[in-house]
């Protein structure tokens, strides 16, 4: 009796094995668009580095569509963070055929790209543009898993009238869609929330140096700055304040400035302490499995993590769990089930509203203690 039952096992085990070595496969591409060149290339490889991630946890998973073993792979293009070269790589991936494209994290990259990717057919879930007009252009195709900048830049003036007692502020920006975005809606709150904006100032996402704005805020004796921009403009400002003696000056922003790279980016700077940023989402040690998911991801790439990870992650889960719904990778058929996603992400359970928008979006305020980024409600 054991020996024709180590047969039988043995049999069916070849038998498995041979239609395991059998059963047709299929590569599927994803798409990815990002800065990976220029002084935002942090934000792009790190959200490279996450949807790489991905693609290979799906790959051990053994993933099986329509009856075909489906083996996925990664085609990335470089926006340099510029709204020219994210339309450019938006058309080679079209052209490219793709099966969807996560990426385009600079809202002035992305906002334009979803006009191409719906004229090609090919869904775009973005892990980073906060600008709301990224939505608001009617495509059925666009979505977004961080919050907007309506809620980031309300959520900060609202902490910054009823807990840090801001009565006046100057705003700056840096004139990107980004930048310009959520400068405006911040401006608007703040002056709904009875905070006095003493001017609105305007820069480049190129420049470092500030001294002849920070000179003029200076002779304004203004408590606080909002900036609309990035890091790598955000640490020479620090540093340029603090050169000014503008120590006690508060700094705050949206999710551009909000990134673990800052305190290096500003020499630590005095004034690096009085930062606080909003940044859509919970903090990494908070996320399902978050400690877990973000050791592994510090263990195949050091010291790269910044900020869009766990999103540039979910976008290609969420774009794989409407293709198995679907039965199918070609575009056409499983985009009609991304707004039926009901998702338990890494970063969130995704749910879509009627814009592409998620459902019940969250944000996280830091500030920086001892140069490193801590949430304020912990």
């Amino acid at each position: 009796m054991k020996s024709f039952r180590f047969i039988l096992i043995a049999g069916l085990a070849t038998t498995c094995a041979a239609a395991s070595a059998q059963q047709p496969t299929q590569t599927v591409t994803i798409g990815y668009v990002g800065p990976t060149s220029g002084s935002m290339a942090h934000y792009g490889v790190d959200a490279r580095n996450a949807v790489t991630l991905a693609i290979d946890d799906l790959n051990q998973q053994a993933v099986v569509i329509d009856g075909k073993r489906i083996e996925f792979k990664l085609a990335a293009e470089d926006d340099a963070g510029d709204p020219k070269q994210g339309t450019l790589a938006a058309q080679k991936l079209c052209d490219a055929k793709v099966a969807g494209v996560v990426g385009h994290i600079n809202s002035g990259s992305a906002i334009p790209a979803g006009r191409i990717y719906s004229d090609c057919g090919i869904p775009l879930i973005s892990p980073g543009a906060t600008n709301p007009q990224f939505t608001k252009q009617g495509y059925k195709n666009v979505y977004r898993l961080v919050a907007n900048d309506n809620a980031l830049a309300t959520g900060l003036a609202r902490y910054a009238a009823e807990q840090l007692k801001v009565k006046r502020v100057v705003v700056i920006d840096d004139r990107s869609a980004y930048g310009q975005g959520v400068a405006e809606v911040f401006e608007r709150e703040a002056r709904a929330a009875h905070i006095q904006v003493i001017s609105h100032e305007f820069t480049t996402d190129k420049a470092t140096d500030f001294q002849s704005i920070l000179t003029n805020i200076k002779s304004k004796s203004a408590p606080a700055i909002f900036f609309g921009g990035n890091d790598a403009q955000a640490g020479p400002m620090l540093r340029q304040m603090e050169q000014l003696g503008m120590g006690d000056v508060r700094l705050m922003g949206g999710d551009g400035i909000c990134t673990t790279q800052l305190g290096k980016l500003s020499q630590n700077a005095k004034p690096l302490a009085n930062v606080v940023c909003a940044e859509g989402g919970l903090a990494v040690e908070k996320m399902n499995n978050g400690k877990a998911w973000k050791a592994k991801y510090d263990q195949r790439f050091p010291k790269e993590y910044v900020l869009f990870a766990p999103y540039a992650y979910d976008g290609v889960m969420v774009m794989a769990d409407a293709m198995k719904r679907a039965n199918s990778t070609d575009p056409a058929k499983y985009m009609a089930e991304l707004p039926k996603t009901n998702y338990r992400g890494l970063s969130t359970r995704v749910q879509f509203d009627s814009k592409g928008d998620l459902k019940n979006p969250q944000f996280t305020l830091y500030t920086y203690q001892d140069g490193v980024k801590t949430p304020v409600f912990d």
